[in-house]
């Protein structure tokens, strides 16, 4: 662990009291961050249609797109990695600076390694699994930590979890494990749930290598256990060691930043740090949503449309189109918002089945498709936001009994998550619970971070309960009885 040694401040735990930060030790470095956690990449999506992504599967066959193990040889891997990616972005011209270096036939491996970085980078931005595809075909022509490391990513980027554990165990047994492994069995245990053991592992990475993406992930955790001001402290050392080298990582941790600081209240901030991150990469889709937000809190819901629409396109999520298909309907383009929700209604089992699931839960549609979806996912993926799906799928297929218990346990980490907070409260209130009148506080306090159609939910319920309580006040009122003297 590391010590509290002459000019470094230790920071608080987060939410476990032996975790302890460097907050003076940061470097740059260019590991890429998980992004699972803010609108990153659900796992067994659908393809985009664009050249490289199609030609990677076509090569492989359809099964490759959720098997581990259906790759081709390396002749046709080879082709695959090498054929042309449009774009100029930074990252289109990494990757293809990269396929110039492997042709020259120097140091291939550790070129084709790098390649399969970038095309997981690519994968984060255009929300394309076909790229994870093409970096798991990078990963297959090698068998040294590097390799590794990047098939683990990938197992855990498309929510084979846990695979990542398993590649991430067989990691740290190597003598010098890296820092980079720690990581990646902390993002695993994380999403199956297993939060303490995650902090374990966290701890060793940020022992090994305090940096922006060590801090991230500590950041994170430390909003997961509810220490919101905590997770302000690490991220701002977190952005600071951001790097124009490795733009991604850098947007989505300034994005992050935003959203803790809009939940603080803190909304000129949060608006600065989206602007931050689009500089970082332009368009960037979970910056945008951001500010879509930001915009809908000021009561600008036009100014909203444009971002969201951009967002959808770039990375068409089931929760950045159910954020436009709201905006588009508060707006009155109701054209627009049904072809959104017919999108999602479409693709989003197969693109994210827990948002697909809040998504029909939220609507009051297809009930049981949204428990169905909401159960696929807990399969292999146990944390509470997942926990938090299945009991608003329960609530919406009428289950009460059901969603309360799968509420509490979305609610024992003790997250500050203001759609797990609504529907705590939402719940509680159904059942009559004691503890709905604080969880109902502590949505209320939340709502400026709810999608348009989940604040109505809240706001009915808020308005239920303040007609109720004005009722009782007014039937508790009596008139002074005259008494008369004798």
């Amino acid at each position: 662990m590391i010590c509290s040694l002459t000019g470094i401040r230790r920071a608080r735990g987060i939410g476990c009291k032996n975790l302890d930060v460097d907050l003076a030790a940061k470097e740059s470095c260019s590991f890429c961050i998980q992004a699972g956690r803010v609108g990153g990449l659900p796992g067994h999506m659908l393809v985009r249609n664009n050249l490289i992504a199609l030609a990677a599967l076509l090569l492989m066959g359809n099964a490759a797109i959720s098997r581990a193990d259906a790759l081709p040889d390396r002749e046709t891997a080879r082709a695959a990695i090498m054929s042309p990616v449009s774009g100029d972005g930074a990252i289109e011209k990494e990757i293809r600076k990269l396929q110039g270096r492997i042709k020259e036939g120097r140091n291939v491996d550790a070129y084709i390694i790098r390649l399969g970085w970038a095309f997981v980078s690519k994968a984060r931005t255009s929300s394309d699994p076909g790229y994870y595809k093409l970096a798991e075909l990078c990963a297959q022509s090698a068998t040294d930590s590097d390799a590794m490391l990047l098939r683990g990513h990938i197992a855990d980027a498309l929510h084979r979890f846990s695979d990542a554990e398993a590649i991430a165990r067989k990691s740290i047994e190597t003598p010098n494990a890296r820092w980079e492994s720690f990581a990646l069995l902390g993002d695993a245990l994380m999403e199956q749930g297993k939060l303490e053991e995650a902090i374990a592992a966290y701890q060793r990475m940020i022992d090994i290598r305090p940096c922006m993406q060590t801090y991230a992930r500590v950041a994170h955790v430390r909003w997961l256990k509810g220490d919101l001001d905590g997770a302000l402290e690490l991220m701002r050392i977190a952005v600071e060691a951001g790097s124009t080298r490795d733009p991604e990582p850098a947007a989505w941790a300034y994005t992050r930043l935003g959203l803790y600081q809009f939940q603080a209240g803190n909304f000129k901030e949060a608006a600065w740090s989206a602007d931050r991150a689009t500089e970082f990469v332009a368009d960037y889709p979970a910056a945008l949503v951001l500010q879509a937000k930001l915009f809908v809190n000021e009561k600008k819901t036009a100014d909203a449309l444009p971002l969201l629409k951009r967002a959808a396109s770039t990375s068409p999520l089931p929760e950045y189109q159910w954020f436009l298909a709201d905006v588009a309907r508060a707006l009155g383009d109701n054209e627009l918002a049904a072809k959104t929700e017919m999108s999602i209604l479409r693709g989003g089992q197969a693109e994210d089945p827990r948002s697909f699931a809040l998504f029909l839960a939220t609507r009051k549609q297809h009930a049981d498709e949204a428990l169905k979806a909401a159960q696929q996912e807990l399969d292999n993926r146990r944390d509470v936001f997942t926990y938090d799906a299945l009991a608003w799928a329960s609530f919406a297929a009428g289950r009460l009994e059901d969603a309360t218990a799968f509420s509490k346990k979305a609610l024992r980490e003790g997250t500050r998550d203001a759609r797990l907070q609504s529907h705590a409260a939402i719940i509680a209130s159904a059942a009559n619970s004691p503890d709905a009148k604080a969880l109902l506080k502590s949505a209320a306090s939340l709502r400026p971070l709810l999608l348009p159609s989940e604040r109505e939910q809240l706001d009915a319920l808020l308005s239920k309960n303040f007609s109720e309580a004005t009722a009782s006040a007014r039937s508790t009122t009596t008139t002074p009885t005259h008494v008369s003297s004798r």
